[in-house]
């Protein structure tokens, strides 16, 4: 059993896949209204380093199905790390709490909570990585498709948190990925990854087409030097074209439009794109409850 769910290169395909089919079989049984509240009673304590919209409704929204409840908390209430150690914080966390998810800049830190707490703790987004979007994202593939195996998807722009994440869960799962990005901007240990300096060329046979925000938090200052390095990697009705008719476009918010992508592209694909962000709930309601109720990923 694995307790925690911080790092995709954790888990076999066949773990991922499980956990896909379980979430869209949980959506379902939702959407019917007969989802068991299986965390009555039960607690989780979120931790932000940095905010989200997203990712704080999609757990606390998760937590409140399943009957349980959910704490919202910030630096300003633990100062982790700097007021109080993390080991200190997770043990003491692991005795009122059920799980903990965090959403930090370091990576690290959330494998320190995962090390010292007793409960179950979700990597909710470090620098590092990205797991629980990859995941919601490669759900609405497969609701999409059909299946994944053999599928390809582009990611356009830079090699971040994001991009890293999507190419291990495609790894595993018997996908093809391609990340498209100006030089300097490629997965810095992303040796086996396929990359491309060309985005046309990148999405001329992908199954999806992935972009996200060229600067992301913590980078504000080098924003004007990344719209000038991405010049010619926004997703715009010329890259698209490049893209076979059956592709399907994927963001994972906040989009800031006529930089990464053009507004009417985005209108275009805006139902697929908002029904990703949805999927963040439905994933991640399933996760909770494989790893709290259940004890864990099998």
């Amino acid at each position: 059993m694995i307790k925690d769910f911080i790092n995709l290169a954790d888990f076999s395909g066949q773990q991922l896949a499980g956990l896909l089919e379980r979430a869209i079989e949980d959506k379902a049984a939702f959407r019917a209204g007969q989802l068991e509240p299986t965390l009555t009673n039960r607690t989780l304590a979120m931790f932000f380093e940095k905010p989200s919209l997203r990712t704080r409704v999609s757990f606390e929204t998760a937590m409140t199905h399943l009957g349980g409840h959910a704490i919202y908390l910030t630096n300003a209430d633990i100062g982790l790390g700097q007021r109080e150690p993390v080991k200190d914080v997770a043990r003491v966390l692991g005795r009122m709490c059920d799980g903990i998810m965090a959403r930090t800049f370091s990576h690290e830190l959330v494998e320190d909570l995962g090390r010292c707490a007793n409960v179950p703790v979700v990597n909710a987004l470090t620098d590092f990585s990205h797991p629980c979007q990859a995941m919601a994202d490669l759900m609405t593939v497969w609701e999409h498709f059909g299946f994944l195996a053999g599928r390809k998807l582009a990611f356009v722009g830079d090699g971040n948190n994001v991009a890293r994440s999507l190419a291990v869960a495609c790894a595993k799962l018997d996908m093809q990925f391609i990340l498209a990005c100006p030089s300097g901007y490629e997965l810095t240990d992303g040796d086996d990854v396929a990359t491309s300096h060309d985005a046309h060329d990148a999405v001329a046979d992908a199954d999806v087409v992935y972009t996200d925000t060229w600067t992301s938090m913590g980078q504000e200052e080098q924003k004007q030097q990344r719209v000038r390095d991405f010049e010619g990697f926004q997703l715009n009705s010329d890259l698209l074209a490049a893209a076979p008719d059956r592709a399907i476009v994927l963001h994972c918010l906040p989009a800031y439009r006529g930089f990464e992508i053009t507004d009417d592209i985005f209108e275009a694909h805006a139902e697929t794109i908002l029904e990703e962000a949805a999927n963040r709930l439905h994933f991640q309601r399933s996760l909770l409850n494989v790893l709290i109720a259940e004890g864990g990923v099998k």
